[in-house]
């Protein structure tokens, strides 16, 4: 059973989008379009309608760590 996280798990999430998305620069993505990634991730159990504008920019931070640490 694959490990399993919500929209809290805004440091997971962003380790998440940066090994499946590592081409993409994270302050280029909006919000919409990272939302889709999001729910789209294996292992993603948040409900889709319980995010919200904080979440998606603490999510976004997280994956820039993310990408600048893999620079």
């Amino acid at each position: 059973m694959p490990f399993e996280y919500g929209w809290e798990e805004t440091e997971e999430i962003g380790i998440q989008l940066q090994e499946k998305y590592p081409e993409i620069d994270p302050l280029t993505v909006r919000f919409t379009d990272m939302h889709k990634y999001i729910t789209e991730l294996p292992g993603f159990t948040g409900d889709p309608a319980k995010s919200n504008e904080g979440l998606l920019e603490a999510i976004q931070m997280a994956w820039l760590d993310e990408y600048n640490d893999a620079k």
